[in-house]
């Protein structure tokens, strides 16, 4: 991060965290490959996600901007945050397929078809069932769900026990990103920013998620990501 930022160092046993200090958004160092050197971040991404905040979280895809889905305020300040028209929903991420299915409606074949799917880089489309705000699912009949495959999500997720935002932490228009650095940069300046950004520098992945519509009378893909599409056939065709 830039050394013009403030910055504090503190020690906890075995942990060395790193927090630098922006006008409004907070930003903590965390390790994807050591969670015990990151669990002071998760706990406070916790915290904000648990008090109405918006964080920038590390996923199994892009940087996401992770908010309490049940919490209209929140995912009113969200789509403030990523200026994003409110005619356009945000997929929803979840614990476990329990979560799911509070959500959405899911029958045993669906269930079936998620099993194969989940956890992974693929938000599905579903017939939603009207348990969260209008804003995330822009009124529609159908909501998009995704169970990431991801160490730090999950533990998010189980101390939140609420399903999560998970939109891409990007100003709208813009393109989604893979470095903590560049998330920064998109928001610094505007006057709705994340209150914290986990920052496990850049990341592994590249692309969003795959896409796939089961709402429809038939399957669909409406965007291909991670997830290859003709593997993603033949596992709907079983």
């Amino acid at each position: 991060m830039p050394g013009s930022e403030n910055s504090t160092v503190a020690w906890q046993p075995n942990i060395l965290i790193v927090e630098f200090l922006l006008p409004g958004m907070n930003i903590i160092k965390v390790d994807p490959e050591n969670m015990r050197a990151s669990l002071y971040g998760l706990q406070k991404a916790a915290e904000f996600i648990l008090r109405g905040g918006v964080v920038v979280v590390p996923t199994d895809t892009v940087y996401g901007l992770a908010a309490d889905a049940t919490n209209p305020d929140a995912v009113m300040r969200l789509f403030r945050i990523k200026k994003r028209p409110h005619t356009k929903p945000v997929p929803v991420i979840i614990r476990d397929m329990e979560m799911a299915k509070n959500l959405a409606y899911i029958d045993k074949r669906l269930e079936r078809i998620l099993n194969l799917v989940w956890p992974g880089a693929i938000t599905i489309i579903l017939q939603k069932k009207a348990d969260l705000p209008e804003l995330v699912t822009a009124g529609k009949r159908t909501i998009g769900l995704r169970l990431p495959d991801y160490k730090m999500i999950h533990y998010l997720l189980e101390t939140v026990a609420k399903p999560m935002t998970a939109t891409s932490a990007n100003i709208s228009g813009e393109e989604p990103s893979i470095d903590a650095e560049e998330v920064a940069g998109q928001f610094r300046k505007e006057f709705y920013r994340p209150d914290l950004i986990l920052d496990a520098g850049k990341l592994k992945f590249s692309e969003p998620s795959t896409v796939l519509d089961l709402a429809a009378p038939e399957p669909k893909i409406i965007r291909i990501g991670p997830v290859n599409p003709k593997k993603l056939m033949e596992i709907l065709s079983v």
